[in-house]
């Protein structure tokens, strides 16, 4: 069954077409993931599909008796209701029962609580008030008397989620849906919408959410929609598939363009003295020949300043607001290349941390000494702030007017927005006319300009596309100096980070050695023990460096190896068997005496140098060999 068409619909914006005669379907029980680079139109498409508003052309169906439910990025609401009124302002018996069931049980009037339960008996809604009760549990949606306009972004988000999720609507429309949601609740969400038969349309950068949760991903790409029926690593493979068979169409075209056009230069220039066909037949040559788009890459190469030996040192960190205690008594020693994970649920003070470390703010007692060579690169979860007259390149060179990379060479600004993909038409729009990914793509560009050697992200993940996303993870793991990164992005965390800090609550922050698949299934294996936290007991560990003291959850006798591990693993594997071959080579060289006296030394020289490698290889293949 059809439940939504949308037929040679079309969106311009500013100068430029986001799509053309684009023609979508969405069926009963599909789950589809809308997928694209930043600025593609995945938002707007959306917005047409959920009638928020109309397409510049083409028309939009859904089936009669349909109800649709539209999570928007930026949710918008009546600021003058409380969260009670605007979760249950839906006209359905059941929803209505509900709010009255809650505001009766708030109120002192017996009677009305008996008309109450009266009521819910009557519709048979005890399952659905257990439901909605769990929804506003997991989504952390407690104080229903509170008014909208008191909300944060992330808490209008969960709200505006709880409130379709209760209404169950026939069709849920979702955008970055993950956005502002603690890993916990991330993952609740994701058994919900798999294992229920929903029709869901999304647009999301969480990787593992998508290859769990969706059965068809539809690519936005060059104002053309391709449609694959799969899960996210079944889509990788075929748009890998589809890009290589449309090169070689374009290469072929190219050629018979190239034979064509001579055709056409030879030919009498009066039009009815050609074959009409074929010069038909030539414009559809043109046309395809010239369709390959140069397709940038993003390109994160910055230089690193100098890191000393001192990293950061912190010592009894305690910090509290009234009665509620974020940190307490925190230590610890940062070392080069340490790349730490951050969890915790929201509220619990990860961020207080974070502005802590970065000195922000003070705390309330404790020590947070910085080494003098350490630069901080600190991306925030706050929107990006700037005026509304500044261009894209103006928040740059309000920076600098020239950036040293990676390489030593130094590129103007406007070089270095080419980099992130900000072409030199983009650098001259204005920063308020940019999506959500492009605003914090640029954000991203902020921090990594100043050549910071110790970086903090704080949800980097936020609005980024896939693509991006890709990229900056490969310049994360090359990254020479620290990382410390907050995200509810489980891939991103998976590859990319050795160690995390467990924010419990009430200031305690635990220490875990490995990546976040690495903890979750340590409290799998864990959770018939004993209730680490209604014992009190906690477990103390001293750092290698002895030089700090964190609170840690007992390791597991083995554990897997992360992925950074895993691919030194393997490369250590190809390095070995290389030098081995090397020094095979020189052995033989040298055995022979054939070169002359220098030839020799150099040899010599290189086989002690391959020793030296090998040697240090070896051992540290053998201790992850020992992990595996």
């Amino acid at each position: 069954m059809n439940y939504l068409s949308a037929e040679n619909i079309s969106k311009n914006f500013g100068e430029r077409w986001l799509f053309q005669d684009l023609n979508f379907g969405i069926s009963r029980g599909e789950k589809i993931a809308l997928v694209g680079q930043n600025g593609s139109g995945k938002t707007s498409l959306l917005n047409i599909l959920a009638g928020k508003f109309p397409a510049d052309s083409g028309s939009v169906s859904i089936r009669k008796g349909i109800t649709v439910g539209y999570l928007a990025q930026n949710p918008e609401f009546d600021e003058t209701l409380t969260v009670l009124d605007t979760l249950f302002s839906g006209d359905l018996p059941m929803v209505k029962a509900f709010k009255e069931y809650e505001e009766a049980m708030l109120s002192h009037d017996v009677d009305r609580q008996t008309d109450a339960i009266t009521q819910m008996d009557a519709l048979q809604a005890w399952d659905y008030e257990s439901k909605v009760q769990q929804i506003l549990g997991k989504l952390g949606i407690v104080d229903l008397d509170k008014v909208v306009s008191q909300l944060s972004g992330g808490q209008r988000k969960r709200v505006a989620m709880a409130r379709i999720l209760i209404e169950e609507p026939d069709l849920l429309i979702f955008d970055e849906p993950t956005n502002h949601l603690d890993l916990d609740t991330i993952e609740w969400l994701e058994g919900t919408l798999s294992s229920q038969n929903i029709t869901l349309l999304l647009v999301s950068h969480d990787r593992y959410f998508l290859d769990r949760v969706c059965n068809v991903i539809v690519e936005l790409d060059r104002g053309k929609a391709f449609s694959y029926k799969g899960n996210y690593a079944y889509f990788l493979e075929k748009k890998a598939e589809r890009e290589a068979i449309e090169a070689s169409e374009i290469d072929k075209a190219k050629n018979t363009y190239r034979k064509e056009l001579e055709w056409m230069r030879r030919q009498p220039k009066a039009r009815g003295t050609k074959a009409q066909y074929r010069i038909d037949a030539f414009q559809e040559i043109d046309k395809k020949a010239h369709s390959a788009v140069e397709k940038s890459s993003l390109e994160l190469n910055v230089k690193m300043s100098r890191q000393g030996s001192k990293i950061i040192e912190i010592e009894g960190l305690n910090k509290s607001y009234g009665e509620k205690t974020l940190v307490k008594d925190f230590s610890y020693v940062f070392k080069k290349k340490d790349r730490i994970g951050i969890i915790g649920k929201n509220g619990v003070g990860k961020s207080t941390f974070l502005n802590l470390l970065t000195q922000v703010i003070k705390p309330d007692s404790g020590i947070v000494e910085k080494g003098e060579t350490i630069v901080f690169g600190y991306y925030t979860q706050s929107d990006l702030e700037f005026r509304e007259d500044q261009r894209v390149i103006d928040i740059i060179k309000e920076i600098a007017e020239v950036v040293t990379v990676g390489t030593g060479e130094t590129i103007s600004a406007s070089q270095f927005l080419n980099h992130f993909l900000f072409d030199p038409k983009k650098q001259y729009t204005l920063v308020s006319k940019l999506s959500g990914g492009e605003k914090r793509r640029l954000q991203l560009m902020k921090v990594l300009i100043r050549n910071p050697n110790f970086l903090i992200l704080d949800e980097p993940t936020n609005d980024l596309d896939i693509t991006t996303l890709n990229v900056l993870e490969d310049f994360l793991l090359n990254f020479g100096g620290c990382l410390l990164l907050v995200s509810h992005d489980r891939y991103f965390m998976d590859t990319l980070v050795e160690n995390l800090f467990l924010f419990e609550g009430e200031g305690n922050i635990r220490n875990f050695n490995g990546n976040y698949t690495d903890y979750r299934e340590w409290l799998k294996e864990n959770e018939s023990g004993q209730n680490q936290k209604s014992s009190g007991k906690t477990q103390e560990v001293v750092n290698l460096d002895q030089t700090s003291k964190i609170q840690q959850p007992p390791a597991a006798a083995k554990r897997k190896l992360s992925f950074k591990e895993q691919k030194e693993h393997e490369t250590l594997g190809t390095d070995i068997q290389k030098l081995e071959n090397r020094k095979k080579d020189l052995t033989d060289l040298l055995n022979k005496g054939e070169g002359n006296y220098e030839e020799l030394e150099a040899w010599a020289k290189e086989i002690e140098q391959i020793n030296e490698n090998l040697d240090e290889k070896e051992l540290r293949w053998l201790e992850l060999e020992e992990l595996i």
